[in-house]
């Protein structure tokens, strides 16, 4: 199957891609992660947003934030593979897409995100390295990681 990119703003979200991007992040982040938080926080509207799709199956989202917004840098955030697409290149697949999206709408190459602390080597693969002690957000470990 092939996979398609798509990298949207807010408002070019048709309703359904907008209701499969929160269906996604409220299965990870809240019931798989089981994770009482408010995964609508009020800045999706300030993001684009990298989709990759399956068909017409959503298997791998991030969002992204110009400078100035979440951190001085720009980031990358809601970091996400689908349950059925784990264990598949797809996870840096999308870090490839964030961080060209990046580039291209942005024109930086400086970014900040906040990592789940077990998946430090992952990002660390693209580049990013840790510039803090662990953290928690939302009871899970955390850690800052930069990309110069």
């Amino acid at each position: 199957t092939s996979m398609k990119t798509s990298v949207k703003s807010f408002n070019e979200l048709s309703v359904s891609e907008l209701y499969e991007i929160l269906y996604l992040r409220n299965l990870v982040f809240v019931i798989e992660q089981n994770c009482v938080y408010l995964d609508t926080d009020k800045t999706d509207h300030l993001a684009h947003h990298v989709s990759i799709y399956d068909g017409i199956t959503l298997a791998a989202y991030a969002r992204i934030f110009p400078e100035n917004i979440k951190y001085p840098t720009a980031s990358i955030g809601r970091v996400i593979v689908h349950p059925d697409y784990r264990g598949t290149s797809l996870g840096h697949d999308l870090m490839h897409a964030a961080t060209q999206a990046i580039a291209t709408l942005y024109h930086t190459s400086a970014i900040t995100i906040s990592a789940q602390a077990h998946l430090q080597r992952f990002y660390s693969k693209h580049g990013f390295v840790t510039v803090s002690s662990e953290y928690l957000e939302d009871d899970i470990p955390h850690v800052e990681m930069k990309k110069a």
